[in-house]
């Protein structure tokens, strides 16, 4: 087909003016997804139908740099919303389908037999789909590793609420259930936070953990002798009845540099007032 110009163009052309039936015919192959059309459009702002038409321009003309970068973006536009990518596989193969009808029905047209191999024009038009294919689902796939980290990192942020009170004082509210890995999120965070903002004093306040493991609470004070190397003097707060005997049956005692209070506003009283 790459050595046949004119029967680029001539196809190329017989498809804008095919447009509407192409149209017609991929919505009887795409099943499952001619109902989801408008709902795509609505949801992610996707326009499949006139995507298709660009897309089998793109695969007729063989504009392989412009198939790549409309492929990535579409890739994009996919992992950005919570699409099922089924609907995608479906609709591309009946893309495939309906060009090959188009293309049927334009070799039926002429008075002659116009490409001379078949095989290769086969070989052409549907390596061009496999490439659209491959390279949407790398950028879907990159794209949404991205989002994944990203989202993950403001868990992570949302679990580790450090707020500043003032130039040296900070409140560290834990909420919920602390297992290892969160653990070791706190540390990180709490040791970056206490050399970046020069902490001074962080209250750590746990009257909202109901209880906590034995390897927990062993880290949890690697957390305090942590800040404490770093200069930072500890206040933990809102100590729950269960954590206490944690605390005490494992026999962990906090050094001189760590306070502790009855309520994270008694803390605020006295290291705000004073």
């Amino acid at each position: 087909m790459d050595n046949a110009p004119n029967d680029t163009k001539l196809l190329s052309g017989f498809f804008q003016e095919n447009s509407e039936k192409f149209e017609a015919i991929l919505l009887q192959e795409a099943v499952n997804v001619k109902d989801k059309i408008d709902e795509i459009l609505t949801i992610g702002n996707i326009d499949l139908v006139n995507n298709a038409h660009k897309l089998v321009v793109y695969i007729i003309e063989g504009n392989e740099k412009e198939l790549r970068a409309f492929a990535k973006q579409e890739g994009i536009a996919w992992a950005s919303q919570s699409i099922a990518l089924s609907f995608k596989l479906e609709w591309i193969q009946a893309i495939r389908r309906t060009l090959w009808n188009i293309i049927q029905t334009y070799h039926n047209a002429q008075s002659k037999h116009i490409f001379n191999d078949f095989f290769s024009l086969e070989q052409q038009i549907n390596n061009r789909v496999d490439s659209f294919l491959n390279t949407f689902f790398i950028s879907y796939s990159t794209y949404k590793d991205t989002l994944i980290k990203a989202q993950k990192e403001l868990v992570e942020n949302l679990s580790v609420p450090i707020i500043p009170i003032n130039s040296y004082v900070s409140i560290l509210p834990l909420i919920g259930s602390i297992d290892k890995s969160r653990t070791e999120i706190i540390e990180e965070k709490v040791l970056d936070e206490i050399g970046l903002s020069r902490i001074q004093t962080l209250i750590i306040d746990l009257s909202g953990i109901a209880e906590m493991e034995d390897e927990v609470a062993v880290d949890f004070k690697k957390i305090i002798d942590g800040s404490s190397m770093m200069g930072c003097e500890t206040v933990i707060t809102g100590l729950r009845k269960e954590v206490v005997q944690k605390i005490t049956q494992l026999e962990i005692s906090f050094g001189k540099d760590t306070k502790t209070l009855g309520t994270l506003q008694h803390a605020l009283r006295e290291f705000i007032n004073s």
